[in-house]
């Protein structure tokens, strides 16, 4: 089989190339899957660029979701069969011909799905219902933060926090995304690079602060929204996008993590507020049944029509390259997908 190999960190047109492997053999509770087509997510630029930890070391198949069917179940599987159309969520290869996957991080989805709406489920939408359902539960009337709401699992939040009867406030860096955001029916579009998202929310809730804030920035973004809580209020933290572009070394790594700032637990508790970090792929491999209950919950909403995952960009295989540069420079909106 083909499969884009991470040779080595740094731009995009130099850091894949297409090679030939074998294909992997499924565990007993694992599942091969034939990819139709393979989602892109921040964390493979972030990997890309040598700055994801839990990235596996070079070379590497990059890709945390694909689309396709079942050729092969291991023995152990049940609630599978060969021939279905799945979306699961990959730990890494899925930049591939062929993957496999643990079998509960497999969902059944309809044929007539569109590749780029089924890839959303696993890592995009999987996240923020992890987020906002189990996490932090969202309330109707709640005022809740969401950064970068015009990237993909910021668009699933925000379709989420609508559907609990949220009033939402949206971070994104652009006119064009902020009517973007509109159109999802974020209350507060803000652009961050024209104003200030701490002053701005402070102005409009003054002492009474946020429910809840999802954040992916990281970096001093978490320290300015602990400031926003209210009490009870929570901050979900799920990424750290203010680090890339950054090159990898202690220079860049020491401000991000002051960024962040230094707590006591005495705080949260005076005041009760919460700081929960997500993890996903810690999840999957420690936590495979909750990874199971929340795609099987996603996609069934996807499928009622619940949410609608916005698809940013299509691109084919040979232009890989160009589908990350497109994510990298935050230029995307919704969902990234490749096809082969």
């Amino acid at each position: 089989m083909k499969a884009f190999t991470l040779k080595q960190f740094g731009s995009s047109d130099k850091a894949f190339e297409l090679r030939e492997t074998a294909i992997p053999n499924p565990k007993a509770n694992e599942v091969l899957v034939k990819v139709q087509a393979f989602g892109l997510n921040f964390a493979d630029v972030m990997a890309r660029q040598g700055l994801y930890r839990d990235a596996p070391p070079l070379p590497c198949v990059l890709g945390y979701e694909v689309v396709g069917h079942i050729t092969e179940i291991g023995s152990d599987v049940k609630h599978l069969s060969v021939g279905q159309r799945v979306v699961a969520l990959t730990r890494f290869g899925g930049y591939a011909e062929y993957a496999v996957t643990d079998a509960k991080a497999a969902v059944v989805i309809p044929e007539t799905m569109e590749n780029g709406v089924a890839a959303a489920i696993a890592t995009q939408y999987g996240t923020a219902y992890y987020c906002a359902y189990e996490m932090a539960p969202l309330f109707p009337g709640n005022h809740v933060l969401i950064q970068a709401a015009a990237g993909g699992v910021g668009t699933a939040l925000v379709q989420m926090a609508k559907n609990r009867g949220c009033i939402v406030y949206g971070t994104a860096g652009s006119e064009e995304k902020l009517n973007y955001l509109k159109e999802l029916g974020v209350d507060h579009p803000i652009n961050y690079n024209k104003t200030d998202f701490f002053e701005y929310v402070k102005k409009h809730r003054g002492e009474a602060g946020l429910d809840v804030i999802f954040d992916s920035l990281g970096g001093k973004a978490v320290k300015q929204g602990m400031k926003l809580l209210g009490s009870g209020g929570r901050i979900v933290c799920y990424g750290a996008a203010s680090r890339s572009g950054k090159s990898k070394g202690i220079f860049n790594d020491i401000p991000l993590a002051l960024g962040f700032g230094f707590y006591s637990p005495i705080p949260f508790l005076m005041n009760s507020r919460g700081l929960i970090g997500v993890n996903m792929l810690k999840l999957a491999d420690n936590r495979p049944d909750t990874l199971q209950r929340c795609l099987t919950n996603v996609a069934d909403m996807i499928v009622k029509g619940e949410l609608t995952p916005h698809v940013g960009g299509v691109f084919p295989h040979t232009e890989l390259a160009k589908a990350h540069d497109f994510l990298g420079g935050r230029g995307s909106v919704g969902k990234v997908v490749v096809n082969w």
